[in-house]
Order: structure tokens, then sequence, then C-alpha cells
């Protein structure tokens, strides 16, 4: 038999139906509103089967152990460091392995902003097993999620309690898009080198080469994790800190272009424009003016 709770050590709270439909009719909680979340350890026999599904977007992440879901029929095993994510409405069932119960961080979700970020993490409405490339992240926000339901039911706590649901579908939405962490590792440590020097000269060759990757196929996984080629993510870094140094510092503009990337101080205004809409001192002096 499946027990839906009843861990020992478990923590567990459901908001009040009424209370639900209350917070669904006012803003911010109209957009994203947490209905339950909690944490379930070591948790043998636990197993839900909705035949209709939930209204809410079910999250179940999985920190230790395994477990099973099945919906219309697919099967798929959940094992630490992922996330199982059920979209509302869809018939499910999941449980947890009889020799290796898994030990689960969840929460369920409801409101205008849900379908948004299904649309990124499941757009054919199925079902989606994510692999998250930070479970502490993940685990620490379930955790505040809890805890500010834990605390009372007042507006303020739905507000903060709506706050960490967000970021836990962002990360998940992120992940999702940053795909595989070991395949997309090469790329991430691109990341890591172009914002450490990202005023260097940029040679995409070199960074495929010490990816060990063709360079085609490195601009291929580079764009699909960042939505940017290397050239323009890299730009977008330079001008982040142009915007920096024009702010803090009174030095001159060709100097913050020489900075940034940009001997040339001409070409390093032209850039600047295209971001920005208006030239480096036009942007200086609107910042002073607000």
């Amino acid at each position: 038999m499946l027990l839906p709770d009843g861990f020992p050590g478990q923590r567990l709270r459901a908001l009040p139906r009424p209370l639900v439909a209350a917070a669904l009719r006012r803003p911010p909680t109209a957009a994203l509103l947490v209905t339950d979340a909690g944490y379930f350890p070591h948790a043998a026999n636990h197993g839900r089967r909705r035949p209709d599904g939930t209204p809410e977007v079910v999250v179940i992440v999985c920190v230790d152990g395994v477990g099973h879901c099945e919906v219309e029929g697919r099967r798929t095993v959940v094992r630490p460091r992922h996330a199982l994510v059920l979209p509302p409405d869809l018939p499910h069932a999941y449980w947890a392995d009889p020799a290796q119960p898994w030990t689960i961080w969840w929460l369920h979700a409801v409101g205008s902003q849900v379908s948004e970020v299904l649309t990124v993490v499941a757009p054919d409405g199925r079902e989606q097993l994510v692999e998250l490339h930070d479970l502490y992240r993940a685990v620490s926000t379930i955790d505040d999620t809890i805890g500010f339901l834990e605390r009372d039911e007042t507006v303020p706590s739905l507000i903060s309690a709506a706050g960490s649901g967000w970021a836990l579908l962002a990360q998940i939405a992120a992940d999702t898009v940053s795909g595989d962490l070991r395949s997309g590792e090469p790329v991430r440590q691109a990341h890591e080198y172009l914002r450490r020097h990202f005023a260097k000269p940029v040679r995409v060759t070199e960074l495929a080469r010490t990816a060990g990757l063709s360079p085609s196929h490195f601009s291929a996984l580079f764009r699909a994790t960042t939505g940017h080629g290397v050239v323009e993510y890299t730009k977008r870094l330079r001008m982040a800190r142009a915007r920096e140094l024009l702010i803090t510092s009174s030095r001159d503009i060709a100097a913050i272009g020489a900075a940034v990337g940009y001997p040339d101080p001409f070409y390093f205004s032209r850039q600047f424009r295209t971001v920005h809409g208006c030239s480096p001192s036009e942007y200086r002096t609107l910042h002073r003016q607000s």
C-alpha cells in the first residue's frame, strides 16, 4: 500500500483550498502560489496515484535513493540530483523504490506564470526529468519555501513562499536550457574563462580546441546554453563592465574602452551604442542626472 505521507522526520505544509482560491484572485500570488511543500526522508512505501492529475505543477527533487514515475504507460526512473516535473492535469503515479526508497524535497505551484515556465521545461505537456546542476541550491530553495509556510499563512508569508517557488522553477528552466551537465561542462568552463578574461581577444577556434570540440560543435553548444554566440556573449560581458566603470569612476571614455577590450575608442563607442542605444558619454550623463 502506498503512503502519501507520515514519514519520521518529515516536514509538510498544505494550504487550505479556500485560502488558495483567495490568493489566486489577488496579485502577486495570482501569478505564482506554492500550495503544498514538503520534505520526506527515506520515504519507504511512499507514493501517489492521481488518475486526473493535479491543478498544480508538481516538482519532486530527489536527493537520495530511487523513485519511479508512470504517465500514460511511460515509466521514468528518478535518481538523485534530478527533478521530476509533472505538469498540471496530467494523470500520473509515482512511488519510492521498494529496495532504495527515495528522499525527496517537493512542492506544488499554481498561477499564471507556471505555464510560462512549463513552455521551457515541458513544452510538449509531458512529464520531464531534469538533471539539476546545483542540487544544494534547489534543496535550500524548497527548504526556504517550507519555512515561509510553516511561519504562518499570512499574505507576506505566501508572497515569500511564491518567490522561493519561482526561484526553483527558474533554476529548473535554466538547467533544462543548459542541457546535460556532463555534455555542457566544456561550455561552462568556457563561460568561466570568458568572464575572467573578457578583455582579451576572442578566438572561437582556441576555445573549441581547449574544450576538445570542433569549432562548429562548440559554437552550437555555446549558443544553445546562452542564447548568443561567443562574440556576442563576450561583448555583453564587456559592456556590463563598461557600464560599471562609467558609473563608478571618472576615467575617460578611451581608457574605459581599453580596459574592457576595445583599444579603438571609436569602435568601443559604436559597440556600446548597439547595446544601449546611446554613446558611453551620454550613458554617463544620463546616469548622473538620474
